[in-house]
């Protein structure tokens, strides 16, 4: 798999992702919807979501860079400044 460069490529990795782990329908996520009360997932899937882009992305990134993610749009945001 190539390494995302842009807001959308890491949208769409990010999409995979939460149908893959989370059985999040793609349609769902959307920039402006919220991780928590839209998606429906929890702090704990959040850091596997972290794990996720680490791995396959090559990077590490803290917990902090995430912290105050909480859309779609912050999570792909922060991924994106961090290529």
């Amino acid at each position: 798999m190539s390494k995302p460069t842009n807001f959308d490529e890491v949208l769409d990795l990010l999409k995979k992702y939460l149908e893959e782990d989370f059985e999040v329908p793609p349609p769902d996520v959307q920039p402006d919807a919220r991780l928590y009360e839209d998606l429906d997932l929890d702090s704990i899937d959040a850091v596997d979501l972290i794990v996720r882009f680490q791995r396959d992305i090559g990077r590490r990134f803290s917990a902090e860079e995430f912290k105050s993610a909480r859309t779609v749009k912050d999570v792909v945001d922060v991924v994106v400044a961090n290529l």
